[in-house]
């Protein structure tokens, strides 16, 4: 076969193994040319590991068969390859369906094999053309330095000068080209105001002419935060009286630096009276800027719009591009936010403040746990925090998620009884734990299959604990781990996966409604109550 000859014929064994457990299911599910890019980075990881294998048997000088021996196993290792490629693709579309079915999905047509093969083929080519680009330019600098440096010193001068080179290129050349112009897009559309969103002639609405706050820096998704609340007309066709429920959103635009907008929403929550209601939500927005409206619409339900919340924006990227890119910028805006908030709110009589709450998702959950420490709050701390769908960077997540009691699964963790924290989901979770839950109370939001949740490096060489019965009921039985490859699936899940409207990384205002139920506890809410609110909100449509 030519193919095995231009090829390593241990690196196409490992290879065409790693793509079909790929092709096994994972957290959400998945369309063929998602599929068909997970099988190819597979299928080149798989190659990089068989090569490497091979190379450390002849560098350990073991056995090697003869000519014949080995035209006879290019034979048997090509066909086993193919026919274990083809069985695999065969079987994908079913293990999709188990993932689809747990979902509440129709089964899908198929992953369309062919689609798959071609771009798994595709993807395949070119990060293996990479990797000998990279081979060779190695090869060409390290011959160049041996002529003035010792061969062994030569070889890794040139790999560290290889590696410098392929960075240098892809850092300076593709990725900031490429953000540069993700940067311009975003921009463009964070500043494009929507004809069906005028300025508002409300005085006490923010954005309005006495505003503190120009309407056009409020940015795109703070438009739309403030445009598109519930009205307290709204709130009485499911709780009887109501009021309208404040909101403050401070733009990018709005002000200079993190502190300047921070102050600016102070001032502006003091303006509309943002401290005279009872509840006040302290929110961090997502990389856009977009504050989910199940979040915020369901928690305004609960408590009869007598509540107000505040927001600042830190970028107009999305999440995954903004924590790469400006990371520090979003943790150093929800620190300004907070620490101007909290100071305030901390001076004034505690018999007369609103509750203070936190809320964040996603990203803006990452965030919303870096704005303060606990030393600073011990004294006078506010009374709780709702973070949902928590990245896995996120330190008190993952401390708590470790020391979780003994027996608690690690996708619904109990953490010392749950006096402090406590997790849920549409499944349950709130009402475990022995212990009273006290009046400072955090509440995690998670679906088990929320692969931004609970992706893990290291994946790729331990199972995670989350896939250890007894698992989530919305993570297929059929998910397994194999070294390597279960880790690039929940890498794509996190970036290219979409899940319906109450699993993966897609919270449903009917999960909202339970935490927040369970973290503030409104009165006057029963399960009648609770289904009706969960009804109205799914069919929510402001316009």
């Amino acid at each position: 076969m030519r193919l095995t000859h231009f090829f390593s014929t241990a690196g196409l064994l490992v290879a065409t193994i790693f793509f079909a457990l790929s092709l096994t299911p994972s957290l959400i599910p998945r369309e063929g040319v998602v599929q068909g890019v997970i099988s190819g980075v597979s299928l080149a990881a798989g190659y990089g590991v068989g090569v490497f294998l091979h190379w450390l048997w002849r560098f350990f000088e073991l056995p090697s068969a003869g000519a014949r021996a080995s035209r006879i196993l290019r034979w048997v290792t090509g066909s086993f390859c193919a026919l274990l490629a083809v069985l695999f693709l065969w079987n994908a579309a079913n293990w999709q369906n188990t993932v689809r079915s747990l979902m509440g999905l129709e089964d899908a047509p198929g992953v369309r094999p062919f689609t798959v093969a071609v771009v798994a083929l595709l993807v395949f080519l070119v990060l293996v053309a990479i990797a000998k680009l990279f081979r060779h330019l190695y090869y060409f600098l390290s011959s160049k330095l041996e002529r003035r440096a010792p061969r062994r010193i030569s070889m890794v001068l040139g790999l560290i000068a290889a590696i410098v080179l392929f960075w240098s290129a892809f850092n300076d050349v593709i990725l900031t080209a490429a953000l540069k112009r993700v940067d311009r897009i975003y921009q463009q559309l964070d500043a494009r105001i929507a004809p069906d969103m005028p300025e508002p002639t409300d005085p006490m609405t923010p954005g309005s002419a006495e505003s503190l706050v120009r309407w056009e820096d409020m940015g795109h998704q703070g438009r739309r935060y403030i445009a598109l609340g519930p009205k307290a007309g709204d709130i009485e066709e499911v709780t009887g009286s109501a009021k309208d429920p404040i909101r403050v959103y401070v733009g990018l635009n709005a002000a200079e630096t993190p502190a300047e907008r921070a102050e600016l929403a102070l001032k502006e929550l003091l303006r509309v009276g943002g401290f005279e209601r009872p509840y006040l939500i302290l929110i961090t927005p997502t990389g856009t800027g977009w504050v989910d409206p199940g979040a915020i619409n369901s928690i305004e339900y609960l408590l009869r719009g007598d509540v107000a919340s505040v927001a600042a924006q830190y970028s107009y990227l999305p999440s995954p591009i903004a924590l790469m890119t400006e990371d520090a910028y979003g943790r150093e805006t929800a620190q300004a936010l907070f620490r101007t908030i909290y100071g305030h709110w901390s001076g004034l009589p505690h018999e007369t403040r609103p509750r203070l709450y936190l809320f964040g998702l996603s990203l803006g959950a990452l965030n919303s746990d870096r704005s303060f420490d606990f030393y600073d709050i011990i004294n006078d701390p506010f009374h709780g925090a709702l973070w949902a769908g928590p990245p896995f960077r996120s330190d008190t997540w993952r401390e708590v998620t470790a020391d979780r009691d003994l027996g608690s699964p690690a996708w619904l963790p109990i953490f010392r009884d749950g006096a402090v924290v406590r997790f849920g989901n549409h499944f349950g979770g709130y009402e475990k734990g022995s212990a009273a839950w006290g009046n400072f109370r955090l509440a995690y939001l998670q679906h088990g299959s929320d692969p931004i949740v609970f992706f893990e490096p290291e994946a790729a060489y331990r199972m995670p604990a989350w896939m250890k019965a007894p698992r989530a009921p919305d993570v297929s039985p059929d998910l397994q781990w194999y070294p390597i490859v279960t880790m690039l699936q929940l890498a794509m899940d996190m970036h290219a996966g979409i899940a319906p409207m109450g699993f993966g990384h897609s919270y449903a205002p009917a999960d909202y409604v339970h935490a927040w139920h369970q973290l503030v506890a409104p009165p006057g809410w029963d399960e009648a109550k609770l289904k009706l609110l969960n009804e109205k909100l799914l069919k929510w449509n402001p316009r």
